[in-house]
């Protein structure tokens, strides 16, 4: 497959490939614009003198990934140009599209990118959009962009429209910040990357954490229906009230989970005040009308 290059600003015209491939007369079509930006031609800059966005959505890249675009723009160059901002008074280039081909190039020793200026002040939705076309995020990047957006003010319904995403998924993806630490520790060794899998298995932690750190500690796959299984076993189970005999609780431990059931309201009941903020009937009523029953079942729990 013959090497691809791009036009940069040189003089007669000539196009040049990042690795220094002889000069060819050959005409190409100008660069496709950055979203929201006028149509410029790449020009070169120093490696060194472009800096990342500290806001940038993406914060997790697989070696893997990283290695196979570099082998990639080892061969072909930069096939597309970073889009950046206009330099500072130091003269260095924030990032704004293309944080993933810079540090492949760093990778590779390139001294000079081809870049494009973008005029306008960073939208973090594009970003975020920009992302997922090339290499989607990792479901814990999109979580955090989605709660930098709410803490910045965006309602979960602007969010989700903005994003092409219904509230439910939304709501699993912010599930993923705070999940018990097995958990949390299986979805960041690659044991499962599904965010309502995720979230499933979190809510079932907080009634049955050995079953779940069992499942984790095993081989076998963490899918939606291994979840379910786990979950309607445990709705199946047979009770005290049943004829079978409570477990005796080891010394201290009915006040550890009194004081872990205290904790687990003090969340709920700091979630229930921000979905109170929401806008409640934008959300799917079957899925609020189940919330509310649940909620009137644990405390008739209690009652009991």
């Amino acid at each position: 497959m013959p090497t691809m290059r791009m036009p940069w600003s040189k003089s007669g015209n000539l196009q040049l490939d990042l690795l220094d491939a002889p000069a060819t007369p050959e005409a190409a079509p100008a660069p496709p614009a950055a979203p929201g930006a006028a149509a410029r031609s790449a020009s070169m800059v120093p490696t060194a003198s472009l800096f990342e966005d500290a806001n940038n959505p993406r914060t997790e890249i697989p070696e893997a990934a990283l290695d196979e675009l570099a082998n990639d723009i080892r061969q072909h160059g930069i096939l597309q140009p970073i889009v950046v901002h206009p330099a500072d008074a130091a003269g260095r280039h924030q990032i704004h599209f293309g944080a993933k081909r810079w540090r492949a190039a760093q990778r590779i020793g390139l001294l000079e990118v081809p870049v494009v200026v973008r005029d306008g002040p960073t939208n973090p939705y594009a970003q975020v959009a920009e992302n997922q076309k090339r290499h989607g995020l990792t479901p814990l990047d999109l979580a955090r962009f989605i709660r930098g957006r709410i803490d910045a003010g965006d309602s979960n319904t602007t969010v989700a429209k903005t994003l092409g995403l219904d509230l439910t998924t939304v709501a699993h993806h912010l599930a993923l910040l705070d999940l018990p630490p097995v958990v949390d520790a299986a979805m960041k060794a690659g044991r499962c990357s599904s965010p309502r899998t995720l979230y499933e298995l979190g809510k079932l932690h907080a009634a049955q954490p050995q079953r779940v750190a069992e499942l984790v500690a095993g081989t076998e796959p963490i899918t939606r229906d291994a979840v379910a299984d786990m979950r309607n076993t445990a709705a199946l189970a047979p009770t005290a009230a049943s004829g079978d005999q409570p477990r005796t609780a080891r010394p201290g431990g009915a006040a550890q989970l009194l004081s872990r059931a205290t904790g687990l309201c003090d969340k709920l009941d700091a979630t229930l005040t921000r979905l109170e903020q929401l806008d409640i009937d934008a959300l799917p009523s079957a899925d609020v009308a189940a919330l509310r029953q649940r909620v009137v079942q644990l405390a008739r729990r209690i009652d009991a």
